[in-house]
């Protein structure tokens, strides 16, 4: 007999196990029948989690990322466009940006950016771990506040009417499916040209020629985004206003009240090879290429949330990381360490922290959306609001409710103005920054 195998001696011992409670079988005929959700659902932490909140934001109504994966965009542009409403006191409070407009630049970027890292890792072999990763996952669609604080300081906003949802932009499934076959198509083409001894110039003057034909089939799929266009509004006093012929970039240094490179992003990644009050840096992360690496401050937990606490109570919302899918429910839109009980039900336990759940791959940041308020109870929080960008379905009109012990557990990231931090933090931000491998969990893995 093999000991490696699952022998029928181990069998009969799992049945005899499962039997022996009388309750795995209640529970297992309820699963089945239901699903695990509905049977492990705790009613009482669903009736602990309501929507009142002593520091609250009006932020209006919630947006759609639809079937995309630009949650950290919707995300950031809903601080944008929030600080722009509030400071021109529009009469249209769900006033909101193209979304589309982000997307299409962040798409161009990162095949730029690709195609980069093919040409710095063109002598390698086809089969390096590094190549086979870039391979894998040629343009991502997921980011983060860094990533989007380099498109809108190069490209600018546009307000949504200027640059309408596509379907593509609201499904891209197909838009990406040919993205990286191209981008897998031109990989070959250049490193091709390198074996052939190419020059890294004639190399490059190929690698332009492919983002003009990336350049076209953007358009055809998203549309080609405005070089100009007439700003229009209405304020609270009914006055109408109108600014003919501005670029992107021009309303959004004019406009915009929320400037990310204003901003630091603050990580909680308790880990021994990440010490707290150091930075980091992902190798080949990113969007734009550029001189300024996309990095991270490494803090406790407390930290994230006394620095959010603070910009929700300076009137500014905060656009936070975080792994959606752990204790969470969709429909109640309720994020709460007691929301299940899956250790009754299932008759096992669940027994790793965060530090070991980061390391051993079982979580990591997997959406983005902001706090727009807190409930604080002698000055400490014990819940949090939070505008999702999943439309008016989910949780309450779109918005969630987070316990502070989910905050704990599964919060990673938080992008704060650094007018709410203190100068030993800003000390600490302005380290150069660790470079991580490629694969490390505060990046994305491949």
């Amino acid at each position: 007999m093999n000991e490696k195998a699952v022998t029928n001696e181990l069998i009969e011992r799992c049945s005899r196990y499962y039997n022996s409670d009388l309750n795995n079988k209640v529970y297992s005929d309820a699963v089945i029948r239901n699903g695990l959700v509905d049977v492990a659902l705790n009613h009482e932490a669903v009736a602990d989690m309501h929507y009142h909140f002593s520091e609250e934001i009006d932020v209006g109504d919630v947006t759609n990322q639809k079937k995309t994966g630009r949650c950290w965009m919707f995300a950031a542009l809903n601080c944008v466009r929030h600080g722009i409403s509030e400071s021109l006191q529009m009469k249209d409070k769900n006033f909101e940006l193209s979304q589309n407009y982000t997307f299409f630049w962040d798409k161009l970027e990162k095949s730029n950016l690709f195609l980069e890292n093919i040409i710095s890792t063109i002598d390698k072999d086809i089969d390096d771990h590094e190549v086979i990763g870039l391979l894998n996952s040629p343009v991502e669609e997921g980011g983060r506040w860094g990533l989007f604080a380099k498109l809108i300081e190069k490209y600018g906003v546009v307000p949504k009417y200027a640059m309408p949802d596509s379907k593509t932009s609201e499904d891209s499934k197909v838009l990406n499916q040919i993205l990286n076959e191209k981008m897998r198509e031109y990989a070959k083409v250049l490193r091709k040209m390198y074996r052939e001894n190419k020059s890294i110039e004639i190399i490059r003057d190929k690698k332009e020629e492919m983002l003009i034909d990336i350049y076209n089939i953007l358009c055809h799929f998203l549309g080609e985004p405005p070089k100009t266009f007439d700003f229009e509004y209405r304020d609270v006093n009914g006055d109408f206003h109108r600014e003919k012929d501005i670029t992107p970039l021009d309303f959004y240094n004019k406009y915009s009240t929320v400037k990310p490179k204003d901003y630091i992003v603050l990580v909680n990644y308790p880990a021994e090879d990440k010490p707290f009050g150091k930075t980091y840096s992902i190798k080949y992360h990113g969007n734009v290429v550029d001189d300024e690496p996309i990095k991270y401050l490494n803090v406790d937990i407390n930290t994230l949330k006394e620095l959010a606490i603070a910009q929700i109570k300076g009137g500014e919302q905060v656009s936070f990381g975080c792994d959606v899918g752990k204790m969470s429910h969709r429909e109640f839109g309720i994020m709460d360490m007691n929301l299940f009980n899956y250790e009754t039900v299932l008759n096992t336990k669940f027994d790793m922290n965060k530090e070991e759940r980061l390391m051993y791959r079982a979580s990591g940041s997997s959406h983005v959306m902001t706090f727009t308020g807190v409930n604080l109870v002698n000055g400490k929080p014990n819940r949090w609001k939070v505008q999702n960008s999943w439309g008016e379905a989910a949780g309450n009109k779109g918005f969630y409710i987070m316990s502070d012990e989910w905050f704990d557990e599964y919060v990673l990231r938080v992008a704060i103005n650094k007018k709410y931090v203190s100068e030993e933090i800003l000390r600490a931000y302005e380290q150069e920054p660790i470079i991580l491998d490629p694969w490390n969990t505060l990046g994305p893995v491949f």
